[in-house]
């Protein structure tokens, strides 16, 4: 996007900004899993070699479509919201222990001193739902040909 707003020589309309606060949104979802998970050497490895393919992949999906890129974010983000609530089904029947959480999570989405995994995946869970909502929104409307700056939400987490 922001390539294609130098070449075009004209305003990302609040795009560029928005993505990008949705970028940290998710790199702070992968911090605050990395606190409680604790992964070793082989599951991070997987996790990069699962990155670089995606990137890659996304960004010739992107540059052939932006609407079918976003199209199939909102989808990955509605899978993501599914596997939250999953999630919770397995802390609350009591499959996984329902640990403090992290500093970092307290910190992020100003929970309570008292916060627990719960309380984490249910914030996680409220990010991939916004995220899901601006993806399809950014698709219809990309669909559209529309203006987005007017309607997109480009409020930031403070």
């Amino acid at each position: 996007m922001h390539l294609k707003c130098l070449r075009r020589i004209k305003d990302d309309e609040g795009w560029i900004r928005k993505l990008l606060d949705e970028a940290d949104n998710e790199r702070m979802h992968l911090m605050t899993f990395i606190y409680i998970a604790k992964p070793n050497w082989f599951e991070r490895a997987v996790v990069f070699i699962a990155q670089m393919i995606f990137v890659v992949m996304y960004l010739i999906m992107y540059a052939i479509s932006a609407r079918t890129a976003h199209r199939f974010v909102g989808y990955l983000e509605e899978e993501a919201v599914i596997s939250y609530n999953h999630y919770l089904e397995e802390i609350d029947s009591g499959r996984i222990p329902n640990c403090p959480a992290p500093a970092i999570a307290k910190q992020y989405w100003k929970l309570a001193a008292n916060a627990t995994l719960r309380d984490v995946v249910i914030a996680v869970r409220q990010d991939e739902v916004d995220h899901r909502d601006v993806n399809h929104y950014l698709a219809d409307k990309l669909s559209m040909g529309e203006k987005i700056i007017q309607d997109v939400k480009l409020e930031t987490k403070a």
